[in-house]
């Protein structure tokens, strides 16, 4: 039960108003009480480290920790509407080479992972996301990501463009020599089809590498051009 405190706290200052072991003590209220319900909230945050870790729990590891099925219900409901809403958010407008707003809406998809996964973002014309895959799956370098099917994919969804996303498990999204060779065979081979790549996004622990921003896509492009020359 949600007390009226708790509700006009959150009217005030939203969810910055709360402490972790507070969020997840009002979760925990949906089905306990009392004291051990406290002693609960703040043995959970310690075991899982933070509100994000807990969250990404699955069931049977939420039970096993003394979470109640009901509880750990609603804690697994809230990732998958915050999930919904932001893809819906990112596909109800235009990309306009907004990276956050890509990484604002993966990073729930793709952080925790335990292995590399490499997804494609295709969108039409007017830059509206048309359809999101992932293609590659496990250590991400040439021998794994064949820029035929990812073009395969773009032309049998009609795309004009395209956004590269893949999460690096150790936290630090730095792009390796091999994350730049890949990247820019990418672009190629879509200059080559006349698709643009928009950016190639790398998640890491809640931060990210856009290749836009650092301005690594344009000279991909560049590079291009100069081989027609």
């Amino acid at each position: 039960m949600i007390t009226q405190e708790v509700l006009e706290k959150f009217e005030r200052g939203g969810l910055d108003s709360f402490l972790d072991s507070e969020i997840i003590d009002i979760f925990l209220s949906l089905s306990s009480k009392g004291k051990k319900r406290v002693e609960d909230s703040k043995k959970l945050i310690k075991e899982k480290e933070s509100l994000s870790g807990l969250i990404d729990s699955d069931y049977k590891d939420l039970v096993s920790c003394g979470v109640d099925p009901q509880a750990s219900f609603t804690l697994r409901l809230v990732k998958e509407i915050s999930r919904r809403y932001l893809r819906e958010k990112a596909i109800a407008k235009p990309y306009c080479r907004s990276s956050r707003e890509v990484f604002d809406y993966l990073f729930h998809c793709l952080r925790g992972l335990k292995k590399e996964v490499f997804m494609v973002l295709f969108l039409d014309p007017k830059n509206q996301i048309v359809k999101e895959k992932i293609l590659f799956e496990g250590t991400i370098d040439s021998s794994a990501v064949y820029p035929r099917e990812v073009i395969k994919e773009a032309l049998a969804c009609n795309a004009t463009s395209m956004i590269f996303v893949h999460n690096h498990p150790s936290g630090d999204p730095e792009p390796s020599l091999c994350d730049k060779e890949i990247t820019k065979g990418l672009v190629l081979a879509a200059q080559l089809m006349q698709m643009k790549v928009l950016d190639h996004i790398i998640i890491g622990n809640n931060c990210y590498f856009s290749f836009t921003d650092k301005g690594l896509i344009e000279d991909y492009n560049l590079s291009f051009l100069n081989l027609n020359i």
